[in-house]
């Protein structure tokens, strides 16, 4: 296991991790949020494998 100490945010903590997509490069942390967990794993699904600027595109989707 490989842990990076971090300052998270309470908001962030106080979400579910089930509502939560993390996703990390060589530079980044992303945390996608989701209103449920069906949203999250159809994300997780339709995103595997793809760059980050292409998930923030498909992610714009599920903030309408």
């Amino acid at each position: 296991m490989i842990c990076i100490k971090a300052d998270i945010p309470k908001e962030l903590n106080a979400i579910d991790d089930e509502l939560k997509a993390i996703y990390h490069s060589k530079d980044t942390v992303c945390f996608f949020t989701f209103k449920y967990r069906e949203q999250r794993n159809e994300f997780l699904e339709r995103t595997r494998g793809m760059t980050k600027v292409e998930r923030e595109t498909i992610y714009q989707e599920y903030q309408s």
